[in-house]
């Protein structure tokens, strides 16, 4: 991927969003929980899930291992699929708490954690990434449908790829900055829900000069 097509569109999209504080969470540990339970879900449907957490006081990883899972499920069933994605926590947390929370896992290296995050039942690239990078500030970056979506339109990949090929493509056209990527991701995922839908918006799309699907010539 060309370099100064991704950082222009990067310059495009901030310059018409500005900064999206990402990701939404008060600890490590929060935004950990969030980028399991929003799989397959809205994220105004994780935060009530948390909010109900939070509300009973179990928003820590020994609480989350000790709980009933029914009375898990339940608290989770805002974020759909409770029953799973409590199990899903659950097995996380175990893991967690094994690995000895954040201080245990920040030391490691970013490949090797992200292997061990891998590890777990339950958690894919995508989910590895966001708490690789919004969690522990490592330099990766998120590869989401919206992505996918986004830049096969801009016509900058086939749409073939698979996941670590386009993670790995963005990281070395990019070079290694967790800022960069947060702020990147945050914006990709802005620009997808508000203009380049699954039917887009061309006519009122700050990137459609540059997009073939819009009549745009790409340089």
């Amino acid at each position: 991927m060309p370099p100064r097509h991704l950082l222009r569109t990067f310059d495009s999209l901030y310059k018409h969003y500005g900064p999206q504080h990402w990701w939404p969470g008060d600890s490590p540990f929060e935004i950990m929980v969030g980028a399991i339970l929003t799989q397959n879900t809205a994220w105004s449907n994780v935060e009530r899930a948390i909010g109900n957490l939070i509300a009973k006081d179990k928003l820590q990883p020994r609480a989350i291992i000790n709980a009933r899972h029914d009375h898990l499920a339940n608290w989770l069933r805002p974020s759909g699929y409770f029953n799973i994605k409590a199990q899903r926590l659950k097995s996380y947390c175990r893991w967690y708490v094994e690995a000895g929370e954040y201080a245990g896992l920040e030391p490691l290296e970013t490949g090797v954690l992200r292997t061990a995050l891998l590890g777990v039942k339950g958690v894919g690239p995508e989910t590895a990434d966001d708490i690789l990078l919004y969690a522990f500030e490592r330099p990766v970056f998120v590869i989401d449908a919206y992505t996918r979506r986004l830049f096969a339109r801009l016509g900058l990949y086939a749409g073939t790829e698979d996941y670590d090929t386009l993670r790995l493509g963005f990281e070395r056209a990019l070079g290694p900055d967790a800022g960069l990527f947060n702020e990147y991701h945050a914006l990709i995922v802005r620009h997808a829900k508000t203009v380049c839908r699954v039917k887009p918006d061309c006519r009122n799309c700050v990137l459609a000069s540059g997009c073939p699907q819009a009549g745009g010539v790409r340089d």
